[in-house]
């Protein structure tokens, strides 16, 4: 039976230590840092054991060691006395007792004592050889007169049962001590699987298994989520986990961001609407875009790793290109950019203007990487400089060259006639009348008034001669080689006999003339400013003396042209120096006699010219626009008197003002003159506006509106000088007209013609038959003023009544009639 017991306990030991490896090695495979954290441990915690029981062992062995030492001391003190006095006395019997009671002690096994001189007793075993022992000797004497050595007693002390108890105390440390030291090393290792190897296990998982398609899903460890755990070093590792997550998500969307735009850039490179070529560091083509195809006919692969200089020119390796090249390489180069024009060739052999830019590309360090060649077609903007270069040149509506070509010509016609010692003539031209074509007839008709006209010029001409249109209906022919001043004068015969045969514009035909003023050089003058100048006085001294004619320079002419500019430069500062007066002529009831209105007459009071009529100034200030201003403040003026005149005589005038055809091409005309009313407070329907028969006539949707505006605002219009122009009755019942002026010219020879009596006559029954009012000017004479009374014209005015006045000399007349 025991021997059966004894093999069941083996054979549970046999089959017990194959599990336990098989475990070990799981435990190993599945935590490897827990099973070599557990062997460090165990090496290291049983070196530490060994050596601390070790230490342990060999002081409690020291120990037993020192108490037997004291036990030997203790012998010599307590027993060396007794001894002494045994021996002196020679008591065999006590000394035995003594040496008995000795070898009684613990440890003690043997004793001899050695009695003088030569006798000795020994008591006890001595221990075998290789037994521990310790021996202590003392001498034993006796004390009197004279000091006697006795004796010399040997104890030995066997530490045998020290060792026995050695030997114990080292199996039960090192059981108890591996005992512990395997249990607190599982329990570590446990308490390590538990807060730190398991979390571990689930950090690698976490990691294998982290990827792209799982990135919201964030890192969590089988812990409570509290302060004391996050802020731990597994806590730390986790929040960086999922830092690392978080900036993993913010880098993808980031590159998602970089690669639309990446992509955003290559789709706009490509689709670029300039080609795009980029090239390595040898000037190699890398890439082109769709629009460098399309520009010059050549496929992306035939032109990759090329030079840009064997397409410039459409593959021709001339001297020219390679030039070219090489200066663009070395700009770049030294500048990083070079840009320009260049005339490339397409692959079908068409020549094309092409603006490149060419930049170098450098890395973030610095160093160049490549080179970009932007091109854009300019074709179309090349032709667009060269139409705009003829339009800086030439005239758009005549094809003429215009006043700065003139001006180049007509210096190096003059540079030329002093080397070969020649005359050269200079002719200004201006059309008669041309400002009543554009007024009456339009625009249109003006502009192929202008075109004929420089058609007639040009024809009258012959050789090297030039005609330039200066600006409006101003022209200038330029006469270089002459041998003869006479030659001038058969051209302006030649220009104005082309000018005798009539214009057809709008299908009516107009008869336009022309005024040339004539200068020649060297004689009226050696340069091309001065020259214009005398040319253009004689102009207008043709024009003075009837136009239609032609007139050479005469030195007292430019005093006339001088004048006239200082009158325009005085014009312009009349208004701010307060030299503008109105003048007032009143006008007459012809039945009754009494005062019904004004009409206000512009006089300029210059300091330096002296009183200045309207006909001298009134058409320069046309001319040169001055006459919105002027009309403005004569407007305002006026109504400011008309309102004066009531608060001074309690009667409620009309104010009849004139108003120029430039005053309606003011978008601002309706508007101004309203406020003017308004502030003035005076009512609309006491201001009569009189107008020309040239702006009736010119038949335009703006003069209509205007007109249409004027009379539902209240205010009275009416038809000046009725008769002196191109009268178009249908006109009177088109617009919404009030009264007829009828001019003066007939009234004066009423009594005298009886044409001008039948036309006054008729004039008066058909404006009382289209229901408007009639005003007869230049009333001198009583006869006449009997004779509208007696044809029921309504309201007359002239000298006969009053002469024009300034407003106190008016308001005077006014109160005495």
């Amino acid at each position: 039976m025991a021997a059966a017991r004894i093999f069941t306990q083996e054979d549970k030991l046999t089959n017990g230590m194959p599990r336990l490896i098989s475990r070990l090695q799981q435990f190993r495979r599945g935590s490897p840092l827990s099973f070599r954290l557990l062997a460090y441990i165990l090496l290291f915690s049983s070196v530490f054991t060994l050596i601390a029981s070790g230490l342990q062992i060999y002081t409690d062995f020291r120990k037993d060691v020192s108490v037997i030492d004291d036990r030997l001391h203790v012998i010599e003190t307590g027993y060396r006395s007794s001894l002494s006095r045994s021996l002196w006395a020679l008591d065999q019997n006590l000394i035995q007792i003594q040496l008995e009671g000795i070898l009684s002690l613990p440890d003690i096994v043997h004793l001899r004592l050695r009695i003088y001189p030569d006798s000795e007793l020994v008591m006890g075993e001595r221990p075998k050889n290789g037994t521990a022992i310790r021996q202590h000797s003392f001498q034993i004497g006796h004390q009197g007169s004279i000091d006697t050595q006795l004796g010399e007693l040997v104890v030995t002390a066997s530490l045998e049962r020290s060792y026995s108890d050695l030997q114990q105390r080292i199996w039960v440390i090192l059981t108890t001590q591996f005992f512990k030291t395997f249990v607190v090393s599982i329990l570590i290792v446990w308490i390590l699987r538990q807060l730190v190897t398991r979390h571990l296990s689930r950090m690698a998982s976490y990691a294998r298994n982290f990827s792209l398609e799982n990135l919201d899903e964030p890192l969590k460890l089988d812990r409570p989520d509290t302060l004391r755990y996050r802020s731990d070093e597994l806590g730390q590792v986790t929040d960086a986990f999922n830092q690392m997550r978080e900036r993993l998500t913010e880098d993808l969307e980031r590159r998602k961001r970089d690669e639309s735009e990446i992509r955003k850039l290559s789709m706009a490179v490509e689709q670029s609407p300039s080609s795009v070529m980029i090239c390595d560091r040898q000037w190699r083509i890398e890439f082109v875009n769709q629009k460098f195809s399309q520009l010059t006919g050549y496929p992306a692969d035939q032109v990759l790793g090329q030079r840009p200089g064997d397409l410039a020119l459409g593959g021709r390796n001339t001297r020219s290109t390679q030039q070219l090249w090489q200066t663009i390489r070395l700009q770049v180069q030294r500048v990083g950019v070079w840009q320009g024009e260049v005339n490339s060739v397409r692959r079908n052999g068409d020549r094309f203007w092409e603006q490149i830019v060419v930049t170098s590309i450098k890395d973030p360090e610095g160093r160049v990487t490549n080179f970009l060649v932007v091109g854009e077609d300019i074709s179309i903007r090349k032709r667009y400089e060269q139409q705009l270069l003829r339009q800086a040149n030439y005239d758009i509506l005549t094809g003429l060259p215009n006043r700065m070509l003139a001006l180049d010509r007509l210096k190096l016609a003059l540079a030329q006639a002093q080397r070969e010692n020649t005359l050269v003539g200079v002719m200004f031209l201006d059309l008669d009348n041309f400002k009543h074509i554009n007024d009456t007839l339009g625009h249109d008709a003006g502009d192929t008034l202008l075109v004929e006209a420089a058609r007639r010029i040009s024809a009258s001409l012959r050789g090297t001669s030039t005609v330039a249109r200066l600006g409006g209906d101003e022209f200038l022919v330029v006469l270089p080689g002459l041998k003869d001043p006479g030659d001038t004068e058969q051209v302006a015969d030649r220009i104005l006999a082309g000018f005798s045969t009539p214009f057809i514009l709008g299908g009516q035909e107009v008869f336009v003339t022309t005024s040339i003023g004539i200068a020649i050089y060297p004689s009226d003058c050696d340069n091309s400013g001065t020259l214009l100048q005398n040319a253009d006085a004689a102009m207008y001294e043709a024009k003075h003396k009837g136009k239609s004619a032609w007139e050479r320079f005469a030195p007292e002419m430019k005093e006339v042209s001088h004048e006239r500019l200082q009158m325009e430069s005085r014009l312009r500062r009349a208004q701010e120096l307060d030299e503008f007066e109105l003048w007032f002529q009143p006008i007459v009831e012809t039945a009754t006699g009494h005062v019904t209105g004004a009409e206000a007459l512009l006089r300029w009071n210059s300091p330096v010219m002296g009183l200045i009529m309207p006909d001298r100034f009134i058409p320069l200030a046309e001319e040169t626009g001055m006459i919105i201003p002027i009309g403005r403040w004569v407007l305002e003026q006026a109504c400011m008197a008309a309102r004066r005149w009531q608060e001074a005589t309690g009667r409620e005038l009309q104010i009849a003002v004139n108003v120029s055809p430039r005053q309606f091409r003011d978008p601002e005309f309706v508007e101004s003159t309203l406020e003017i009313l308004t502030a003035c407070d005076l009512p609309p329907n006491r201001l009569e506006m009189e107008i020309t028969e040239r702006l009736i006539l010119d038949n335009s949707i703006e003069t209509a509106t205007i007109l249409r505006q004027l009379d539902e605002a209240g205010i009275r219009l009416s038809v000046d000088d009725f008769g002196t122009g191109f009268s178009a009755l249908s006109y009177l019942k088109s617009y919404p007209f009030d009264s007829l002026k009828i001019d003066k010219a007939f009234v004066a020879d009423v009594m005298v013609s009886g044409d001008n009596a039948s036309l006054v006559l008729a004039i008066i029954n058909m404006a009382h038959s289209l229901k408007l009012t009639v005003v007869a000017e230049g009333v001198e004479e009583p006869a006449q003023q009997d004779f509208l009374r007696k044809h029921h014209c309504d309201f007359a005015q002239g000298y006969l009544y009053s002469r024009p006045a300034p407003e106190p000399d008016f308001l005077a007349w006014l109160r005495d009639h």
